[in-house]
């Protein structure tokens, strides 16, 4: 979820194409006329009392800080290459609850541990590369990507290719991407020592620790073997202008993915097995078992109509499902709204709501009995509120210079997000986006 809402509002960028060229000797209008540089710095905290990592309760805590660089560069007159790196950095109260018992106060679910769990940094650099035909109504990209953590490693790469016909009235995409991620596996405090070939209770966090409830401590766990998971993505688009003031645009994209689909640090507690806790915390029972598979297919459409120079309507509609029995349902609208040459506000509304996934369960109220489990709350039943605003400076004749650079616009957007379950988060972002000579 976190990265979800992270990548939505922090990574945003804008590319033009030129107009056809009339022969081979007139003169092509460059796809990009000058290198473009945008900082970006999103702020996003959370809080909420569902946290997997305690297995369904506890506090979900959370604050992340994300600067990001995207350098956009024109090769010659058709060819662009663009490099965005960004450093995620976050201190999470949930989190930290991986290992409750390292701090000095008494281990709760509710209250932050000063473990090494707490915080961790996701680093990302994409690279990517595209090609427009001389007359702009064929375009052909290419990317690369890596992404790093403490518990995980990724690598990514995919294309795409966009054909415009009708005099750019239609534009037809697909889109292909890969993903190969590799875990690093990371599991509770309490359950390491039960992995084969460990020594149980006699463990030191055991025999210093008192512990109540039932003192015969038995956890089922055992160590995942595969710690890969492939990820395997394709999406048709499809746009269409249908007036002077009216764009309409579809989009279809199946996700596959295989390998270690559970969290490894997130616990389980089962109804039919008696508890057990040290200090104020339930010790786990086992962690989030889920298949090794996952099918997902979503279909969505936009409908943009130009209402005056003020104001344009922006409406968009996705209807989501996979095979964990989840659907969901997405609609938004913004309003941009032109106050000056070079001024522009964007209020925002998204609302979302999915059924729950088969394998999920509050806190406490599995079965042991069960082959697949999870009390994440991102797997339950549950819909969203999102309001935004926005604001946009826009200088389009970069008046505003520093050495050969000028500034080209400065984007502000607020957002707040409130789940019915009691998840609140509130995301601020601000890009800055320059051209150099």
């Amino acid at each position: 979820m976190r990265r979800i809402l992270i990548c939505f509002c922090f990574f945003f960028a804008f590319v033009s194409y030129g107009q056809d060229a009339t022969s081979e000797t007139s003169y092509k209008k460059r796809v990009l006329e000058s290198s473009e540089i945008d900082f970006l710095f999103g702020y996003y905290t959370q809080d909420g009392n569902n946290a997997a990592v305690s297995g369904g309760i506890g506090t979900e805590e959370l604050t992340d800080v994300a600067p990001t660089i995207i350098v956009t560069v024109p090769l010659n007159d058709d060819d662009i290459l663009t490099v965005d790196a960004s450093v995620s950095a976050y201190s999470s109260a949930s989190s930290s609850n991986v290992g409750p018992f390292d701090g000095a106060a008494p281990a709760d679910p509710f209250v932050a541990s000063s473990g090494a769990s707490s915080s961790d940094e996701l680093s990302t650099a994409v690279i990517s590369y595209a090609h427009s035909s001389d007359s702009r109504n064929d375009i052909w990209s290419a990317k690369l990507s890596l992404a790093v953590e403490y518990d995980y490693f990724s690598v990514g790469f995919g294309g795409s290719y966009t054909k415009l016909f009708n005099e750019k009235n239609t534009e037809i995409s697909i889109t292909g991407n890969v993903f190969l991620d590799k875990w690093n596996s990371i599991y509770p405090t309490e359950l390491r020592t039960f992995a084969p070939g460990g020594i149980g209770l006699d463990n030191i966090l055991f025999t210093q620790n008192t512990i109540t409830g039932n003192a015969a401590y038995n956890p089922m766990f055992t160590p995942f073997e595969n710690e890969n998971r492939n990820s395997y993505a394709v999406g048709f688009g499809f746009s269409q202008i249908l007036s002077k003031k009216l764009q309409g645009s579809l989009a279809l994209d199946l996700i596959t993915q295989d390998g270690l689909l559970s969290t490894p640090f997130q616990r389980v507690y089962f109804s039919d097995v008696a508890d057990s806790f040290i200090d104020n915390f339930h010790l786990a029972d086992a962690v989030e078992q889920l298949p090794d598979a996952r099918f997902k297919v979503a279909l969505g459409g936009r409908l943009n109509y130009y209402l005056n120079e003020t104001f344009v309507l922006r409406t968009y509609y996705r209807y989501y499902f996979d095979d964990w029995g989840i659907q969901s349902h997405t609609a938004s609208i913004e309003i941009p709204i032109k106050i000056s040459d070079k001024f522009t506000l964007y209020p925002t509304y998204r609302f979302y709501n999915q059924t729950q996934a088969d394998y999920f369960a509050p806190y406490n109220a599995h079965l042991s009995t069960a082959d697949f489990f999870t009390s994440d709350f991102d797997l339950s039943k549950y819909f969203a509120n999102q309001y935004g605003f926005g604001v946009t400076y826009t200088d389009i004749f970069t008046n505003f210079r520093i050495w050969k650079v000028g500034l080209k616009s400065v984007d502000l957007r607020l957002q707040q997000y409130e789940r019915n379950t009691g998840l609140k988060a509130t995301n601020i972002a601000i890009g800055f986006s320059f051209i150099a000579d």
